[in-house]
């Protein structure tokens, strides 16, 4: 079981580094890292974009929008995951475990890229059927060729970041204008579009994370920045863990800060599972910790220490989780 990991999103431009530095410091669970600094095709959208089976996008002042073929923008997309799928081989050619992979969302996408000549995808329902069944093939055909390229990986953890979809679901996406706002997405049809995928961990870092809606779409997991949760989620968050989902916990910043020492990290994880009621010998098994969000805005030198912060603290919730609880309450 994996005790840490990541987000997804690295700061600089050197994809090998960020590759050498994931896998040295997320040894459990490492990841492809996403290097957005690197300009357009390398942000979450049009990453995401460029895995698309019959769907092409390219970037309009306004944005990422449908087009009728692929070019100059969808080719940059292509470009930067070709690299960074090399990159990967090279650094984890001999690699043998779980691997993650991060995606824009179905829900994300669909607030986020416009029709040829319209709003946003999110406000044609067939449209939006559309980019979940083309979205669905891209990432098989993606999780295929990195199987191929790493044949000692043993599961692929799928995540998709979905931070639009607290706001589809209560209908606050502004229009293609900006003047205006789409209709929220009925809950139902947002399940439907998520089991889509086959048992994904689902990461949204913003506030009104929908956990019933995700544990009843089927994900494996939930990533939410634990800083955001309110008392009034919990109930939900033990309903998924009795459901056997694992909780992946930001407990860290994502930019720059002095960091604490491993203990005072792990503590908020394991008071939430206090208050869960749940055994705390337990907490490892279902519990990853990780920071808050994607760390793009930090510097190098902090990405790299959010990641060892997060797995000495994680060390905390493997050796005695019991003891540290106790020490805290005088117990």
């Amino acid at each position: 079981m994996f005790s840490s990991t990541g987000v997804g999103s690295h700061p600089g431009t050197d994809h090998l580094e960020a590759a050498r530095v994931v896998f040295g410091e997320a040894p459990g669970l490492p990841y492809l890292p996403e290097l957005p600094a690197r300009g357009v095709g390398a942000d979450l959208i049009g990453r995401t974009a460029a895995l698309l089976v019959d769907l092409p996008a390219e970037v309009q002042p306004s944005g990422w929008r449908l087009t009728g073929r692929p070019g100059r923008d969808h080719r940059r997309a292509a470009d930067h995951l070709a690299r960074d799928l090399d990159g990967l081989e090279e650094v984890g050619h001999a690699y043998e475990g779980p691997l993650k992979l991060q995606v824009a969302g179905p829900w994300t996408l669909a607030a986020a890229i416009e029709l040829p000549h319209g709003d946003k995808i999110l406000a044609d329902a067939g449209a939006v059927r559309d980019l979940v069944a083309s979205l669905a093939q891209g990432v098989s055909e993606h999780v295929a060729t990195v199987r191929r390229r790493l044949p000692g990986v043993t599961e692929i953890v799928l995540q998709l970041d979905e931070p639009s979809l607290p706001g589809v679901l209560a209908g606050t996406v502004p229009t293609a204008s900006g003047f205006g706002r789409l209709a929220a997405v009925e809950p139902w049809a947002a399940t439907q579009a998520l089991q889509s995928f086959d048992a994904p961990l689902v990461h949204c870092c913003a506030p009104e994370v929908p956990v019933d809606l995700l544990r009843t779409a089927g994900a494996r997991g939930i990533s939410l920045d634990l800083t955001l949760l309110r008392r009034r989620d919990e109930e939900a968050l033990g309903e998924a863990v009795e459901a056997g989902l694992t909780l992946f916990l930001g407990v860290v910043p994502g930019t720059d800060t002095r960091l604490p020492g491993p203990a005072a990290i792990a503590r908020p994880a394991l008071e939430l599972w206090r208050r869960l009621g749940f055994d705390p010998a337990q907490v490892a098994s279902q519990v990853v910790l990780t920071p808050s969000c994607g760390l793009a805005g930090a510097s190098p030198a902090y990405a790299r220490k959010a990641l060892e912060a997060v797995r000495a603290a994680a060390k905390v919730l493997v050796d005695d989780p019991a003891a540290e609880l106790n020490g805290q309450h005088g117990g």
